[in-house]
């Protein structure tokens, strides 16, 4: 499965864009700045391709078990230069990303997004299943900004 991640407007505080899975539109996403020195929690991760893992340690990952009765892992990027514990994962703003890809249904012109439990769930099924299958997950980050 190829995800692809499309930058499309840069913020003070945050980067709104869109994610493709396989070609299609599946959601808004929602990350930190760019910043040309990284500074933790708070720097949007470098453009590239990561695979994409199912993480099933870590306090998240418990969090996320015991609200959602089919979570299998968090949705982990891997090998992320100068970053580690990359997630996509629910958020609405910029506070809630800490360098993470967040998910959403609405895009807001504050640069928030809505309906971010939905469209993880939508995703979360597609990205986990195809992982689980054997089929594998990347996701290719473009900056159109």
């Amino acid at each position: 499965m190829k995800l692809k991640l499309q930058r499309c407007s840069g913020m003070k505080d945050s980067t709104l864009g869109t994610l493709h899975v396989d070609d299609r539109f599946q959601c808004f996403t929602l990350e930190d700045e760019f910043r040309a020195e990284k500074l933790a929690g708070e720097t949007r991760i470098p453009a590239g391709t990561y695979v994409i893992e199912l993480q099933s340690a870590g306090t998240m990952h418990e969090k996320y078990k015991a609200k959602y009765s089919d979570h299998r892992g968090m949705l982990h990027l891997m090998a992320v230069p100068n970053f580690e514990g990359v997630m996509i994962h629910v958020g609405n703003t910029e506070r809630d990303t800490a360098g993470c890809i967040l998910v959403g249904d609405m895009a807001m012109a504050n640069g928030e997004l809505g309906q971010s439990v939905v469209s993880y769930r939508k995703l979360y099924g597609l990205v986990s299943n195809a992982i689980l299958a054997g089929e594998g997950a990347t996701i290719e980050v473009v900056d159109y900004e």
